[in-house]
């Protein structure tokens, strides 16, 4: 770790930042013996802050895209709902209850 004087870090202060962007951190000592160390600050980002992609697709088609997705869950919904008001324990059928038994 490279070490600055006061006068020195003034008079460099450009390549003190780069510095202590390669290596991490410098320190700064004064005259009267106090010693300070200046390293790069770490970014606080989200993690969903990601940068975006450019597909190629216009807005018409990522619309359309989304469009189709939503109706092929919608026909999977309600294919599941049909095979479950068709099973003998669907919704149409009386379930028996089993007593809930007390955890200790």
């Amino acid at each position: 770790m490279r070490v600055y004087s006061y006068s020195e870090a003034r008079q460099q202060f450009a390549e003190l930042l780069n510095r202590a962007s390669r290596e991490g951190e410098v320190e700064i000592r004064r005259r009267d013996g106090h010693v300070f160390v200046v390293r790069p600050a770490t970014r606080c980002g989200s993690p969903l802050d990601v940068p975006g992609i450019d597909a190629g697709l216009s807005r018409a088609e990522i619309l359309g895209l989304v469009r189709e997705s939503r109706r092929s869950t919608a026909r999977l919904l309600n294919k599941t709902r049909t095979m479950q008001e068709a099973s003998p324990q669907g919704r149409g059928a009386k379930q028996r209850r089993r007593p809930v038994r007390e955890q200790i």
